[in-house]
């Protein structure tokens, strides 16, 4: 448990360190981008990648969990056969990208549509033959090899990005940006296997072992794309794009937090926590709650500073195309707090425990108060009343994964209730004397965001 626990620290620093890298070059690509290309390129390609997510989601078969998680995933046959899973899969991906172009272009009347998506969809081919590798040291807890790979990835992807943008300004930009990410991974993946080179291996006790425990894993993110991305899906078709795009703006920024969450939680916490999952309920709880104490303290603060300043940002780093996000920042990132406090190990625990269909029902009460929250709020108090909606979704997500915890005696609900506690007291503070400043509030709303539409 010791050497668990040295890992997990030194794992968690390493992955705040390189998230931190990561969300600098991103901002600062996303600063430079934003000059040199119309927000309409951002609102399209908004749109692209909520297809491309779909097919992703709807085809995931837990290959990656299964190898952190499965006691066999470091044997050959079980490592290959994932690997042939892997790679059938992303070839089935990018025909279906083809079979969806003509309806989703007809649906959005986006002729555009017809050739980006299968272009994008490429992409799931060249990262279905990554190596194992990347699950075996993230099962490994092998933190610095895996920084390395993604953070090599997303640079050499925004260095392309950035220069062919400032040669020709046009959406190839950032498809040959993505292109050359996912080339330069798909080499380091294999260049980082120590073991046998993947090979094309059909195991049908493996495949039937994968496949049973991702039944739960493939309902999940079914129900995630939906949960996840029914608010761009739905407002593609009540905003222009360039609106679109500006939304896509705050919600990138608002969704720092989560994301931070999210990295340490998939990378951290999941294989520190399978190593425990052994140990008696009590045991593991109380193991659960000392180490993830800190971590929610942390981020209200951090979330009061986004909430407060976020506006700021916005109004220091945009030119004026992307003022409306000032005022959709907030909101939005204040909504991220119920994800928050699943992504600090509780939601991970659920998944140790072997429990998925507990955030399979938190997704769909994600999606079901998105597919209804959001056309009652836009249609009674316009943008505004979408943008709660949206930020309001978590709630439900929050409220499943914590029942499943309760049931199996592992819930973390007092740590979260003073923690909450916290951040709302953080932000009533800070905001109280950001006004009497004479500073004004973050949501300045101008009129037209708060009106129903005609």
């Amino acid at each position: 448990m010791s050497s668990v626990k040295q890992l997990a620290v030194g794992g968690a620093v390493w992955t705040i360190a390189s998230y931190g890298l990561s969300q600098v070059l991103r901002l600062g690509s996303n600063l430079i981008l934003t000059r040199l290309l119309v927000p309409e390129i951002f609102g399209l390609m908004s749109l692209v990648y909520v297809f491309i997510t779909a097919v992703h989601l709807f085809s995931d078969l837990g290959i990656g969990t299964s190898l952190i998680q499965n006691k066999r995933g470091e044997e050959p046959d079980f490592l290959n056969t994932a690997w042939t899973l892997q790679v059938c899969r992303g070839v089935i991906l990018w025909f279906c990208t083809l079979l969806l172009a003509a309806p989703i272009a007809h649906l959005y009347q986006q002729p555009q549509f017809l050739w980006l998506i299968p272009v994008v969809g490429l992409g799931t081919v060249i990262c279905g033959f990554n190596s194992t590798s990347v699950f075996t040291l993230n099962r490994n807890m092998a933190f610095g090899q895996l920084a390395i790979f993604e953070l090599s990835g997303q640079s050499i992807g925004i260095v392309v990005m950035i220069v062919w943008a400032r040669l020709s300004p046009t959406i190839w930009a950032i498809l040959m940006g993505s292109f050359a990410s996912q080339i330069l991974q798909l080499i380091w993946s294999h260049y980082w296997n120590s073991g046998s080179p993947n090979r094309l291996i059909w195991n049908q006790e493996v495949v039937k072992e994968i496949l049973s425990f991702g039944k739960w894993i493939f309902v999940s993110t079914a129900l995630t794309f939906f949960a996840e991305q029914a608010d761009r899906l739905i407002l593609g078709k009540l905003l222009t794009l360039d609106v679109l795009g500006v939304y896509g703006v705050a919600l990138t920024l608002a969704d720092i937090p989560r994301s931070i969450t999210l990295a340490l939680s998939g990378k951290v916490m999941f294989p520190a926590i399978t190593k425990l999952v052994d140990q008696p309920r009590e045991i593991l709880r109380a193991k659960i709650l000392k180490n993830r104490q800190p971590i929610p303290i942390a981020f209200a603060v951090g979330l009061t500073l986004l909430v407060s300043f976020g506006d700021v940002a916005i109004k220091i780093l945009y030119d004026d195309r992307y003022i409306q996000a000032a005022w959709m920042l907030p909101i939005l990132a204040l909504g991220f707090w119920p994800r928050v406090l699943c992504n600090n190990g509780i939601e991970l625990a659920v998944f140790a425990i072997g429990k998925i269909q507990y955030p399979a029902f938190g997704q769909f009460l994600r999606f079901l108060w998105t597919a209804i929250g959001l056309w009652v709020g836009f249609f009674t108090a316009g943008l505004l009343g979408a943008i709660v909606a949206v930020a309001l979704n978590d709630l439900g997500f929050y409220a499943a994964i914590s029942y499943g915890l309760w049931r199996k005696g592992v819930n973390c609900l007092g740590q979260d209730f003073q923690a909450t506690v916290l951040l709302l007291a953080l932000i009533t503070s800070v905001l109280a004397a950001r006004y009497f400043l004479g500073l004004g509030l973050p949501i300045d709303l101008p009129r037209s965001a708060g009106m129903p539409p005609l």
